[in-house]
């Protein structure tokens, strides 16, 4: 290697450790503005960490090492609203977003469309979307190695699939039961996809096919019950980490049809998503029964977090 290329890859290794430590250092992300009830959040491997904002119908990031988040994407910017997941797809160089349609409730018209979003994670700049078919309520989103985007749809107890380089979603896994309340959504190692339901507190495997079809869906069984299960995120073969609204963070292992429920932090305000940087986990807290209680939506939240908690993922 050439001794000034040499000198620039050191630099550069050098320069993302240090991005990395920094990263690691942070003991909770902040927000400059109000009223954020930040739902979902997702990183990249540089520390930046995004969060989808059902408050402000936007999307908001915090750099790397910065322990504050500012608007990335504007509010309702080319048709966000009721924004909940988010994720980054590095390999593809997009920010997947959720938004969903409002309305359509005793007789109220259905206000916007319920879709699968891509910005560019360079410069936040639109490139497509995706219409769910029939709406819903666009909640989670997980990429496969091959590129297949899979998102929840809570109201419509399905996981909808994008194949790489389709132009539309299609309906990849439905069933009113046990898909009812679908939220969180991960993969592992084993290549099926894992699903949570908030409402019905249970896990559930989906295998993919050797034809990219869903195959039989699986109810898990917990070590212990769960409650509210929302955001989760593959962090080794067999492991992920989920978040219960009733306040924990949870270390989440699969063998075989068991999953083994490790709390790793309690007493947490209302969290509903969780993403992994570094030796950090960080867990955002909504707060959402501010926005959802009629009693409490005219009171103040005070100002929204993202908590950090040290975790070391399993190889």
């Amino acid at each position: 290697m050439h001794r000034q290329a040499r000198t620039f890859a050191v630099l550069a290794a050098t320069l993302g450790l240090a991005c990395a430590i920094q990263a690691a250092d942070r003991t909770e992300i902040t927000f400059a503005d109000g009223r954020i009830f930040p739902e979902s959040l997702t990183s990249t491997r540089n520390g930046a960490v995004y969060f989808g904002s059902l408050g402000q119908d936007s999307v908001y990031r915090a750099a790397p090492a910065s322990s504050k988040a500012a608007t990335w994407i504007q509010p309702k910017a080319n048709g966000l609203q009721t924004v909940l997941g988010v994720l980054a797809d590095e390999s593809a160089g997009t920010l997947w977003v959720c938004t969903s349609a409002t309305g359509g409730r005793g007789g109220a018209p259905v206000v916007g469309e319920t879709a699968l979003k891509a910005f560019s994670l360079k410069d936040a700049s639109f490139k497509a979307s995706y219409v769910f078919p029939g709406n819903g309520l666009c909640n989670d989103i997980a990429v496969a190695k091959d590129g297949t985007v899979y998102a929840t749809d809570t109201t419509g107890a399905r996981v909808l699939r994008l194949k790489k380089g389709a132009r539309a979603l299609e309906v990849w896994a439905a069933d009113m039961m046990l898909l009812g309340t679908a939220d969180g959504i991960a993969l592992l190692a084993d290549g099926a996809v894992y699903v949570n339901s908030v409402g019905q507190g249970t896990l559930l495997r989906i295998p993919v096919k050797a034809d990219g079809s869903a195959g039989t869906i699986t109810k898990l069984e917990t070590s212990r019950p769960l409650q509210t299960p929302d955001g989760m995120r593959s962090v080794g073969n067999k492991t992920m980490l989920l978040v219960e609204g009733a306040g924990r963070l949870d270390e989440v292992t699969i063998n075989g049809d068991k999953a083994e429920i490790k709390v790793l932090k309690e007493g947490l305000t209302g969290p509903t998503a969780v993403t992994l940087v570094g030796g950090m986990a960080y867990v955002s807290e909504a707060r959402l029964n501010y926005r959802n209680d009629p009693k409490l939506r005219d009171q103040d939240p005070g100002p929204f977090r993202a908590v950090g908690v040290p975790y070391k993922a399993p190889k």
